[in-house]
């Protein structure tokens, strides 16, 4: 199964190409330790780049490119580890340590680099028109992974445990709710000026 947006300019892949197995879940709350600690410390970096941007932006109309591929490389890096673990349990296959793209890893995402960008949204579109979003999204995620899209998981990967089959219907509907969530990561953090859409995909 292969779910994919391609028309907004946040595109989220999740494939179940290699399946999660029955047990492997279980431990892997312990096996992403080592990526939580990376990425707080990379969300320190991201936090700091994107008041750069901020700042770029609004005085030059562009994201400087080095630092618009750092940050979508940090978003790239905890959408798979979400995908491994506690925002989908999709696959066991275990996340790479790098901010690139991989083909090969059953879990992607891509932001479209905007040759430039509004200087007075910056000063509204991250909090102010975003507002609605966050709410939708607070419901998705919840405080630290405990909202809808970790319920839905936990729930498919109960049923992986009793079938050795993940859900499609439930898996769909995860995919979706991460991908909006992203997109509205990806618009809060000054990455496109394009409004997230209200809707989990666009088949």
């Amino acid at each position: 199964m292969n779910t994919e947006n391609k028309t907004y300019p946040v595109s989220l892949r999740g494939e179940l190409s290699i399946p999660p197995g029955r047990w492997v879940w279980i431990f892997k709350l312990i096996l992403i330790i080592p990526h939580a600690i990376v990425l707080f410390f990379l969300s320190i970096a991201f936090f700091v780049v994107w008041l750069i941007a901020f700042f770029a932006i609004l005085f030059t109309g562009k994201y400087p490119k080095s630092l618009f591929e750092f940050n979508a490389g940090y978003l790239r890096w905890w959408w798979r580890v979400g995908f491994y673990s506690f925002q989908t349990f999709g696959t066991d296959k275990y996340p790479p340590f790098s901010l690139d793209p991989d083909p090969d890893y059953p879990a992607d995402l891509d932001i479209a680099y905007p040759e430039s960008l509004s200087r007075g949204l910056v000063l509204v579109k991250w909090w102010l028109l975003a507002i609605p979003h966050y709410i939708i999204v607070g419901i998705f995620q919840g405080g630290r992974g405990g909202g809808l899209a970790f319920l839905l998981a936990l729930i498919g990967i109960i049923v992986v445990l009793f079938t050795g089959k993940y859900p499609p219907e439930i898996f769909k509907l995860i995919i979706g709710i991460n991908r909006w969530s992203f997109r509205v990561y990806a618009y809060a953090s000054l990455m496109t000026d394009e409004y997230p859409p209200f809707r989990l995909w666009d088949d």
